[in-house]
């Protein structure tokens, strides 16, 4: 089997995890726990505050496991690499995926960059083909934009090699 790819993201990318997923975590927790206190207080049932002990329970874990546990090893388990011939990225905590993209599939190479992703000077660089999208999150900006316009001068080389 071929070797893993070797650049890692920008470290940064693990605050960028944390601070979407705290977002989303509590966007969550505050629609769930709204849902056991109604279920208290107007269906004056005390099932519905120990739901709510339950779901303060679930999101004090679901912090924990997102913003200390998780980041770390998701960082570790991203890579990618770029050569004349192909996109190589590897990824996944449980179930680990590696995707080979030849640049003569290649139709698109973009740059995104949503507010977080700006507030810390990242970007994510999706490459597309006609089976879907591949992105890298979280390249410094000036790297994301090197990649993007490497990506797709490949992929230029490669149609003209045909």
């Amino acid at each position: 089997m071929k070797e893993l790819p070797v650049s890692a993201l920008d470290p940064k990318i693990k605050t960028v995890w944390r601070i979407n997923d705290a977002l989303w975590l509590t966007v969550s927790f505050v629609a769930c726990a709204a849902f056991a206190v109604m279920i208290a207080v107007v269906g004056e049932a005390p099932e519905g505050w120990l739901m709510l002990w339950a779901f303060v329970a679930l999101y004090v874990a679901g912090m924990v496991l997102c913003l200390v546990v998780l980041p770390p090893i998701r960082y570790a388990r991203w890579r990618y690499d770029l050569s004349a011939e192909y996109l190589d990225i590897a990824r996944g905590i449980v179930w680990r995926k590696r995707f080979i993209v030849p640049f003569i599939r290649v139709q698109n190479t973009d740059t995104r960059q949503g507010p977080i992703l700006r507030l810390f000077g990242l970007a994510s660089v999706t490459v597309a083909t006609a089976a879907g999208e591949h992105e890298i999150p979280g390249l410094d900006a000036a790297t994301a934009e090197s990649v993007r316009d490497r990506a797709a001068e490949f992929a230029r080389l490669a149609r003209e090699d045909v």
